[in-house]
């Protein structure tokens, strides 16, 4: 018996509709209460001064600046612009600078083996074709230089926040999940052809807010695809979401004072390139 083929999505599409979710919020909000993320990525892959390196999917600049820090040559790319200003007034304020473009983690616009170290934190996970990102951050990437990710695993707070969204604004047909790329074994289907090493760490980051509610209202006025799903949304099944998202935050929630202590959990990983 033959298997039908999986269906299939225009990729251009969807990625627009990524962009305008994003440019509808302001990352920088949820992205500043994550920066020792970054700052952890760029100890795994061991930076050294005067590296080139390349952040991908950038945002608002979290690993980028951290880069920076450790007197790297860094290169922030995005395709959303406003994401990448602030990412560059952000390194201003410190006394660096970075270099930004605008760009598609699927068609990234460097030569081949460009960069020592290429990043990407919690940004090239949502790319839409999988496959295709992969193979341009190892293509930007020098023989023998690595690439460093942290993905969300489907086990995570994240991943129980996603499906709630799913429910409610499915992703378009075709389009795998973004959690694959919190898979060893998805990590070596996409890395593995042009990987001498892949190396995996589970770590965890804790999302402190007032109250649920607190946490609720920061995602809904500055994360661009919550912000985006609920403006697309009826009232009633706006509060249905909202009540799904609330349980989210409670299933994971340790504190007992009325604030929110959230673990979610993150894989870290670092790839070296063949040689």
């Amino acid at each position: 018996m033959s298997r039908s083929s999986p269906p299939t999505s225009d990729f251009s599409k969807v990625k627009q509709q990524q962009k305008d979710a994003w440019e509808s919020g302001d990352l920088g909000m949820f992205s500043k209460t994550i920066v020792l993320v970054s700052e952890l990525l760029c100890e795994a892959v061991d930076l050294r001064s005067n590296q080139k390196v390349l952040d991908v999917a950038a945002g608002t600049g979290n690993t980028a600046i951290a880069a920076a820090r450790r007197w790297c040559d860094v290169t922030a790319v995005d395709f959303v612009q406003g994401l990448l200003e602030q990412a560059r007034r952000r390194a201003e304020v410190e006394a660096f600078s970075i270099s930004v473009a605008q760009g598609d983690a699927e068609n990234l616009p460097f030569k081949d083996s460009s960069f020592d170290v290429v990043l990407s934190t919690f940004g090239s996970m949502f790319a839409p074709n999988q496959e295709r990102t992969a193979v341009e951050l190892l293509r930007v990437c020098r023989p023998g230089g690595k690439v460093g990710m942290t993905n969300f695993p489907p086990d995570s707070f994240a991943g129980e926040f996603f499906r709630a969204m799913a429910r409610h604004a499915p992703p378009p047909r075709g389009i795998k999940p973004s959690v694959l790329w919190g898979l060893e074994d998805r990590l070596h289907d996409l890395f593995g052809a042009g990987a001498s090493s892949i190396d995996l760490r589970r770590r965890t980051f804790f999302f402190r807010y007032a109250s649920p509610q607190h946490w609720l209202d920061v995602f809904r006025t500055y994360f661009g695809p919550v912000r985006s799903a609920f403006q697309t949304l009826d009232t009633a099944r706006a509060e249905r979401l909202s009540t799904q998202l609330l349980n989210v935050v409670g299933h994971f929630n340790q504190a007992t004072d009325g604030t929110v202590v959230a673990p979610c959990d993150y894989v870290e990983i670092v790839v070296l390139k063949r040689t």
